[in-house]
């Protein structure tokens, strides 16, 4: 299995100056072939490929569900997956193309809202962001991931990577793997939460992303527009809530 972090030898300068056994979060470029074409090249670390290729075609509208997959084949750094979507094609040229049609707003048009009557607790918010911390491994090591987890009843599961993207799509692909219903969940994360991530929530039909960071005004925009809750700078005992409000109890 591929190793997510990487031993190097480093020089630490101070009052004095030594060699150091130093740890790098380990990042690859990881092939992408759905029906053989080439979708892309992700640079993300290097495990949960599977959930990774899943969540991404989920997140940006190339498949309607896991169901649409006939088969996943990963070997070494490339993943082909089929799917026997009769219209794949023309996802595949709408999506490649939609930043020429206009750009995020274009994307926004092309998503259906979130609807769900689901609601979270304060407490549940707060849980979530110190179970964030707790399992931030490979960060407390290398200080160079991003995490994410997906919290639905009974439910969490948390990945690391070194894309805050990249991590938003292998959570999305293991609740999907693990069945789990999306209108009752919801998403915390470590990153900034600009509106191209806000998209891949609300196309899973996920009511709720959390961060201990802050939406970009592309995020804001997007979030007020697909019906999505963001909720913000969820540190120290408190949090924002910029969009739709009323899902959270507090």
């Amino acid at each position: 299995m591929p190793e997510m972090i990487k031993k190097i030898k480093a020089i630490r300068v101070g009052k004095e100056s030594r060699e150091v056994d130093e740890v790098l979060s380990n990042d690859e470029e990881i092939k992408i072939i759905v029906n053989k074409t080439v979708i892309g090249n992700f640079s993300m670390s290097p495990t949960f490929l599977k959930e990774f290729v899943v969540g991404y075609l989920l997140g940006e509208g190339l498949i309607n569900s896991i169901n649409d997959i006939t088969d996943i084949k990963i070997e070494n750094r490339t993943v082909e997956v089929k799917t026997d979507l009769e219209d794949f094609d023309l996802r595949r040229d709408l999506v490649m193309s939609s930043d020429c049609f206009g750009g995020m707003r274009g994307k926004v048009d092309l998503i259906k809202k979130v609807e769900s009557d689901y609601k979270v607790n304060k407490e549940d918010i707060l849980e979530a962001s110190t179970k964030l911390r707790e399992n931030s491994n490979i960060w407390g090591e290398t200080g160079g991931t991003h995490i994410a987890a997906l919290i639905g009843e009974d439910y969490f599961t948390s990945i690391e990577d070194v894309s805050r993207h990249v991590a938003i799509d292998k959570v999305i692909g293991a609740g999907a793997l693990d069945k789990v219903n999306f209108s009752k969940s919801f998403i915390m994360c470590s990153g900034r939460m600009p509106g191209d991530m806000i998209i891949k929530v609300a196309r899973v039909g996920i009511p709720v992303l959390a961060s201990k960071s802050a939406p970009t005004a592309s995020g804001y925009m997007v979030g007020e527009e697909s019906q999505v809750t963001i909720v913000g700078f969820v540190r120290g005992g408190r949090f924002n809530i910029y969009t739709h409000p009323d899902r959270v109890m507090f």
